[in-house]
């Protein structure tokens, strides 16, 4: 498995396609696009997703197809991380990855927040692309992650 997926990033192919965190009334707070779609694909895609998510009910696995898509999603409080894969992706891993991108932003934010995200937009990204690059995940040391930010910090 490990070879596939560094045979994959080698030849720049993705296995994320997207990352997106919603609040509970589906509002996007963040989006980052790994392929190019035009913002009314990325509008229209982005709501589907939206709806299909928040209509399940915590019961409800955290895996759904849509498209051709697969969507690995999670609730933290009042934010939703949403993950559109490949169809090979393996859904553990996604759900792992996105537990680490809020514990590196817990780290960070301190218990992160919706109004983490609104008002510290670019340190959000810039966690993001630390820890994905052309859809795959290349860094999961959290120090890794925040060192940048941290310094970016001290500088102001």
């Amino acid at each position: 498995r490990s070879e596939k997926r560094t045979q994959k990033a080698l030849e720049g192919k993705m296995g994320i396609r997207f990352i997106l965190m919603v609040n509970k009334q589906g509002q996007t707070r963040l989006a980052q696009y790994y392929e190019w779609l035009t913002l009314e694909q990325r509008r229209a895609l982005e709501g589907e997703i939206v709806r299909k998510c928040l209509a399940r009910n915590d019961q409800q696995c955290s895996f759904v197809e849509h498209r051709n898509y697969k969507i690995v999603y999670r609730r933290y409080a009042s934010l939703f991380f949403m993950v559109g894969v490949d169809d090979d992706e393996n859904e553990l891993a996604i759900l792992e990855f996105i537990h680490l991108l809020v514990e590196t932003m817990d780290k960070h934010f301190g218990n992160v927040c919706e109004l983490d995200i609104m008002f510290h937009l670019e340190k959000a990204h810039f966690m993001l692309e630390e820890m994905v690059m052309n859809g795959c995940i290349v860094e999961t040391s959290k120090a890794n992650i925040l060192s940048p930010i941290q310094l970016m910090d001290k500088a102001h």
